[in-house]
């Protein structure tokens, strides 16, 4: 082989090496880009030969904007699910209201009911503040009023 034949092969390599590289960097910042002119840019820096991908591998976004938009997803789906959070049965796990004395699945007994005006009550409460009927302790009103937070 003449010298001039391995020089071409040589200089053939690099210029596809080059070539690769810089479409990688487009292809690349196209995943963690979504500004236009950012694109253009890190385009353009993938386009000087060997540095360019270096340069901009040190300074391209750490993640995906897949991955980032996923995460927001996750964030967003946590917050919906603890701003809805209420009262479920220790039981069978439904929805129940505050007012409820039993579950209306299961039928659990929630609370205790206040002897004279029927309202539900509190396990700590020492008197009915509906009525003002003091509240005798029963050993399993504190057993039953136990609430689950979703």
């Amino acid at each position: 082989m003449s010298t001039t034949t391995i020089i071409a092969i040589v200089a053939g390599v690099a210029a596809v090496f080059w070539l690769a590289s810089a479409y990688w960097t487009v292809k690349d910042a196209r995943r963690r880009i979504e500004d236009s002119w950012l694109l253009v840019l890190a385009a353009l820096v993938g386009l000087v030969p060997y540095l360019g991908p270096l340069v901009y591998m040190l300074f391209r976004p750490p993640e995906y904007l897949e991955d980032v938009r996923e995460r927001q997803l996750e964030i967003r789906a946590m917050e919906d699910r603890l701003s809805h959070r209420g009262l479920v049965c220790p039981v069978c796990r439904a929805d129940v209201d505050s007012s409820f004395l039993v579950c209306p699945i299961c039928t659990t007994k929630l609370r205790q009911a206040c002897a004279s005006c029927r309202s539900p009550l509190e396990a700590l409460w020492q008197v009915c503040p509906y009525c003002e009927t003091p509240i005798e302790s029963s050993g399993s009103s504190a057993r039953t009023s136990s609430w689950d937070l979703r």
